[in-house]
């Protein structure tokens, strides 16, 4: 299964009642795919808020993407969670709606041993034929997946590729050099995307791809085609937009910038739904600039 190079890690639009708004969610799928190049989406993870959506509305986005993805893009489903058995349920009623992959988040909060992460993923990997993309960010599940597990968990067959979403280089090296060659690495933050296809990952996992898709494909072409100096010019132009969607001017939590970014780009996406908030007027005026 290929995911492609740059996969967008899609946000859930919401009406003014905060609840799901599906004609918005169809024409978002086709603004990523026709106008940012998207290769896969990532339906229901963090960045489509996720932890607030329920069940049936996790369903019925995974329904509503394939349908409107209809073989133009890849759709991958959310459906890691820190209960093993509930991730297996998710994955299975994902693998029903006609979902290409699922993306599994090491378990947050009640930090396994590695041990307990192999078993982990392996359960739900065998409980599906889906291609499996496994999700290890550090800073937000409290519990890093370490290159020896992860290699374990490739010698699956459908555990495919891994979202690396930290500054370790060492750690993505490793994991480069001895995967087996159907498994391929993905950045999970944007201002990784070049430091990590320079030791040899093979694509992002991307927020800012909701509104710079089209040149995140032009530095990964860039860089694959042996440019690497035009790569780190591009990169360099695109940084202060990878660094500014999450610290804008302050840290504030994702998705709220990428989505004030595509509300003031015409392309409505609403709020967010608590405990997240919607950025200030500061904080808006910042990614704003950005793209001025």
């Amino acid at each position: 299964m290929d995911f492609g190079r740059v996969v967008t890690a899609m946000v859930t639009p919401f009406d003014a009642q905060l609840q799901v708004n599906w004609t918005k969610v169809e024409e978002l799928v086709d603004y990523l795919i026709e106008e940012q190049q998207s290769e896969s989406l990532v339906v229901c993870g963090t960045t489509g808020e996720s932890p607030t959506l329920g069940d049936d509305e996790k369903a019925r986005m995974f329904e509503t993407v394939v349908k409107r993805a209809n073989g133009r893009a890849r759709v991958i489903a959310g459906t890691g969670s820190y209960d093993t058995a509930a991730s297996i349920e998710a994955t299975q009623a994902a693998e029903r709606a006609g979902v290409d992959g699922v993306l599994l988040v090491a378990p947050y909060y009640n930090r396994p041993s590695q041990e307990g992460l192999y078993r982990h993923f392996a359960a739900i990997a065998q409980s599906t034929k889906l291609p499996v993309m496994l999700y290890n960010i550090p800073s937000r599940t409290g519990i890093n997946v370490s290159p020896e597990t992860t290699l374990r968990l490739a010698e699956l067959p459908n555990v495919v590729a891994s979202k690396e979403a930290h500054a370790d280089l060492d750690h993505i090296t490793t994991l480069v050099a001895k995967a087996p060659a159907h498994f391929r690495v993905y950045s999970g933050d944007d201002f990784m995307t070049l430091p990590f296809l320079a030791v040899g990952a093979y694509g992002i996992v991307s927020v800012a791809s909701h509104v710079v898709g089209k040149r995140l494909q032009q530095l990964i072409r860039t860089f694959t085609s042996g440019q690497v100096q035009e790569a780190a010019q591009l990169h360099a132009s695109l940084h202060p937009i990878f660094k500014g969607l999450f610290e804008c001017p302050h840290r504030v939590p994702n998705p709220a910038p990428v989505k004030h970014a595509l509300n003031a780009r015409g392309i409505d996406v609403g709020g967010l739904r608590l405990p997240l908030v919607e950025v200030t007027k500061e904080e808006a005026a910042f990614i704003e600039a950005l793209f001025a």
